[in-house]
């Protein structure tokens, strides 16, 4: 695919929005079990409240986990750290998560692991400037979320020759970017969908590029930890067969993923159409030159402080675990 080759000049980057409550229940991630630790009960997946989760909300509309003999709970999270966060309690056993916020939390947890990938663009996280400022130079106070939008635009600043230094940064929730820009708290925010949507359609702020066009590009990685993956590996293989046949119904009928999504996280059919466009979704196998990638948002990282140590990227990415699986 043609985003391969331009995540290997860039950094890998991808989204995990994330909200902790059980798809279809307004109650927080059940606590980890000791049957769910050996692999006796639910297989609890990690997803967010948008669209670039489509695969996941197909697969279980389409019964398509039940059909692979898989008793799966999808669990939406806010953000992606608190994902990541269930992963090493055990709330939860599989993620999607950004390859940022994975990296991220290395250094807390560093039996997480990156099975493959099922999703990159870079068209789907946009740049949001508040009406009246049109350009980087411009720009007072951008909105982050801590992981893919802080370094997200950290690019845009940097591309377009400004130093992120010299623009004061306030960390907030995506559900708070809307009302921040609308107040003129922010001067703007770089977001997945919904959130640039949200501006537009409040009439606060206006899109002014998409990552892709300064050469970054987004990842979504689906996640586990060390020691479930080696109690579940045939479950783990499963998961990633049925996301396979999932990602490509999502690529040949965007209106069944815009139904699903709808269902499942209220997103409007119209906003999941127009990401199935956006979005090049497929499980992917992770190659060497990702590794290389993700060392630069580890590079990232260091430099702002955010690690102080180097963690074991060849340990966390596991190449060519699904192409090893599907044959």
């Amino acid at each position: 695919m043609a985003w391969r080759s331009q995540l290997g000049k860039t950094a890998l980057a991808s989204a995990a929005v994330l909200l902790t409550m059980t798809v279809g229940a307004c109650s927080r991630p059940a606590t980890q079990s000791t049957a769910d630790t050996a692999g006796s009960g639910p297989v609890r997946i990690a997803v967010g409240i948008d669209a670039s989760y489509a695969p996941f909300f197909v697969a279980d509309k389409k019964g398509l986990f039940k059909d692979a003999g898989l008793n799966v709970q999808l669990v939406q999270f806010g953000r992606g750290g608190e994902a990541v966060d269930a992963l090493a309690t055990g709330q939860v056993q599989i993620a999607g998560s950004s390859d940022t916020t994975t990296i991220q939390q290395l250094q807390q947890n560093p039996s997480l692991r990156a099975m493959y990938a099922y999703e990159a663009s870079g068209r789907y996280i946009k740049v949001v400037l508040r009406n009246g400022v049109e350009s980087a130079a411009e720009v007072k106070t951008m909105g982050i979320v801590p992981g893919l939008s802080q370094i997200s635009t950290n690019k845009y600043l940097e591309a377009n020759g400004v130093s992120p230094d010299s623009v004061k940064m306030v960390t907030a929730t995506p559900n708070d970017m809307p009302a921040l820009l609308g107040r003129g708290d922010i001067d703007g925010y770089v977001m997945w969908e919904p959130w640039p949507a949200a501006a537009l359609s409040q009439g606060t702020g206006h899109v002014v590029a998409r990552t892709g066009d300064f050469d970054w590009f987004y990842h979504h990685w689906a996640i586990t930890t060390q020691p479930w993956l080696s109690a579940n590996d045939a479950t783990a293989r499963k998961v990633a067969q049925v996301l396979d046949k999932a990602t490509q119904l999502v690529e040949s009928d965007p209106k069944l993923a815009a139904t699903a999504t709808e269902s499942a996280v209220n997103v409007a059919q119209d906003q999941t159409v127009t990401a199935v466009d956006e979005i090049d979704f497929a499980v992917e196998n992770l190659a060497p030159g990702d590794i290389d990638a993700a060392q630069s948002v580890v590079d990232f990282y260091r430099k702002i402080g955010v690690m102080t140590v180097q963690p074991d990227l060849k340990s966390t990415m596991l190449v060519d675990w699904y192409k090893k699986s599907a044959q």
